[in-house]
């Protein structure tokens, strides 16, 4: 008798395991080189348009980047209507 039944498995067993190993690593590594997901990416230049393209809508209307932001400092408050008229007649606008 080979060892109490205990000796006839061990061969396959030197075979068997490394492979199981290999296979989950082989996985993991799958799965971390795919990505998962895009929303734990960091951003990167491509998520973001240049900062001297203007939107669509203020392009087409002929609005400055310039006029843009002080539009939208107006807008949250962060300036007053008289700071606001003054800041558009030094950009050469005239008043609306």
């Amino acid at each position: 008798m080979m060892g109490n039944g205990w000796g006839a498995g061990m061969g396959w067993m030197w075979i068997f395991w490394p492979l199981v190993i290999l296979a989950t690593v082989a996985v993991v590594a799958l799965l971390v080189r795919s990505g998962g997901s895009e929303r734990t990416r960091p951003p990167g230049p491509a998520d973001h348009p240049p900062a001297h393209e203007a939107d669509e809508p203020t392009a087409a209307a002929g609005q400055s980047a310039a006029r843009r932001i002080l539009d939208e400092r107006y807008a949250r408050g962060e300036i007053d209507e008289e700071d606001y008229r003054t800041r558009r007649r030094r950009l050469g606008e005239p008043d609306a």
